[in-house]
């Protein structure tokens, strides 16, 4: 009976991340519903070149966004695990290590949001934003926080102090 407690308690510690990640996802909604209620007034279009050079370049920005991100994730999930600590509590240095790595990612992930936006500010369709929109919710799916990340991290530091002791 002991495994659920503490699973629960794990649980609580991504609070934060989840709020984090929710207002992200509350905050795209937002921009979208903005954007359908406003739409012309918004716009201050710019010659179709220029909007289709900035276009492309932002679309590519967003298809590098995804495996750069899913990099620094990899990279900042195993700091986690292997930088050292002086504090006592592992759990503590994992959830404070864990809550950046999350934020990180959503905010990477969430800069594509702004690409749509922008591009639509400039004169593009609602298309545009809602394929912007769709990665950036796709990425905040897929970069969420994970309580098996967490536990691992957790496991991982847990294993360093046994370690040292």
């Amino acid at each position: 009976m002991q495994q659920p407690i503490e699973t629960d308690r794990l649980t609580h510690d991504l609070l934060i991340p989840r709020i984090i990640q929710g207002l992200m996802i509350a905050f795209l909604i937002a921009l979208v519903i903005i954007c359908l209620w406003f739409g012309e007034q918004l716009q201050s279009p710019i010659a179709e070149t220029q909007r289709v050079f900035i276009r492309s370049v932002l679309y590519l920005l967003a298809i590098v966004a995804f495996p750069m991100t899913n990099l620094i994730r990899h990279i900042q999930l195993r700091l986690n695990e292997t930088m050292p600590f002086t504090e006592t509590s592992a759990r503590l240095i994992a959830k404070k290590r864990y809550r950046l790595t999350s934020l990180v990612s959503l905010c990477l992930i969430g800069i594509i949001e702004i690409f749509g936006f922008t591009l639509f500010i400039m004169g593009d369709g609602y298309n545009t934003l809602y394929i912007f929109s769709g990665l950036s919710a796709l990425g905040m799916i897929l970069y969420r926080p994970k309580l098996s990340e967490y536990i691992r991290i957790i496991d991982k530091l847990e294993s360093k102090t046994e370690h040292r002791d």
